[in-house]
């Protein structure tokens, strides 16, 4: 899906990482929620509540999600899963344009 209709957006952004990883949430009619946003090079961890599923559009990095032994190399036009209330790590190796869907 290239565009999203029939949405609400929060106007305020969510910023992490002095400004280094930021967002925009996108509500949908039936209640679900979406972040579109974008992560410049560096190394971060976050934290999840809800399951989620990491859409890349563009872009390229390594993911280690939890409970792997070995980070996995992912580019755009690449998704992965995330399991709820866990943690994963993130190397950004270029500016990385991405969607996260809360699953």
């Amino acid at each position: 899906m290239s565009k999203f209709e029939n949405v609400t957006i929060i106007k305020q952004a969510n910023v992490y990482f002095d400004g280094k990883v930021t967002s925009r949430t996108v509500e949908f009619a039936d209640g679900t929620k979406k972040t579109l946003g974008i992560m410049m090079p560096g190394e971060y961890e976050f934290g999840t509540e809800a399951a989620e599923v990491m859409e890349i559009l563009a872009g390229d990095l390594d993911v280690k999600l939890p409970g792997a032994d070995a980070w996995q190399a992912i580019k755009g036009g690449q998704s992965f899963d995330v399991p709820g209330n866990s943690k994963f790590q993130l190397v950004i190796k270029e500016i990385t344009d991405y969607c996260c869907s809360y699953v």
